[in-house]
């Protein structure tokens, strides 16, 4: 199925052009450093944020994940620490036109973003048209000039669909590919780990994300091949403990 996918994006793009990585790994011996601490409701509050990033500093998280209108705050917050901020673009459709998507980036990255979570264009992946998906998402990389996560949306794709995803993923010169945004009609699974590590091998960092909420599920998604988690229920991950409350 993976050479069938990159049979396809070859046959339609040819060959990967020699484009210019941006490090963007990032390692961590403990679950809480591989955790983005995530809020992304429509009804975040400036309370509920200033109350994310304190958590992220006490527990040591790896960033705090916001929508951009949030990240001259947490920017600020975070200033000294080693938490990261991370912003998404173009969430949680992904159907935003390419030059808004790298300018909501720029603008992102200007105002204190460390690291970019991108919806691709799903729409497009879905229609055949990989060099539109690919051009999306090599215009954020370039925008931003910051590690970029894709996000693929694994439950609206089939399996080639997903790897075609990570394959365009690594030729436009992402940092990563993430499974989902939390807000579709299902999240991450152990399967679209293995797969996603399965095409992008060593290449690119993976991260799972939507619906991981406790340790043990945390850890499940390590095991078959995750970098990352992007969870709202991270302290309760972290702790092993139940969470208290739904979300992302």
């Amino acid at each position: 199925m993976i050479q069938a996918a990159t049979a396809r994006v070859q046959s339609d793009l040819g060959e990967p052009i020699d484009v210019q990585r941006i490090p963007g790994l990032r390692d961590s011996l403990t679950l809480a450093g591989r955790i983005d601490h995530t809020i992304l409701a429509a009804n975040a509050t400036n309370d509920a944020v200033e109350q994310i990033c304190a958590e992220a500093r006490e527990y040591g998280f790896a960033s705090v994940c916001v929508n951009s209108t949030w990240v001259l705050l947490v920017a600020q917050l975070l200033r000294g620490t080693d938490v990261l901020t991370c912003s998404v673009v173009g969430f949680p459709l992904g159907a935003m036109s390419t030059p808004a998507k790298a300018e909501e980036a720029r603008i992102a990255v200007a105002e204190g973003a460390q690291e970019i979570d991108m919806v691709i264009n799903i729409g497009a992946l879905k229609s055949g048209d990989f060099g539109t998906v690919q051009k999306d998402i090599s215009a954020v990389v370039q925008a931003a000039a910051v590690p970029i996560k894709v996000i693929i949306e694994t439950c609206l794709l089939t399996d080639e669909e997903k790897a075609i995803a990570c394959i365009l993923a690594i030729r436009a010169g992402a940092a990563y590919v993430k499974t989902s945004t939390g807000f579709s009609t299902s999240g991450a699974t152990t399967e679209d780990i293995v797969l996603m590590r399965e095409v992008v091998g060593d290449a690119l960092g993976v991260k799972a994300s939507g619906g991981i909420r406790t340790r043990e599920t945390a850890e499940a998604m390590i095991a078959a091949g995750a970098d990352r988690i992007g969870a709202s229920a991270s302290i309760a991950i972290s702790s092993g403990d139940a969470p208290t409350a739904s979300g992302y």
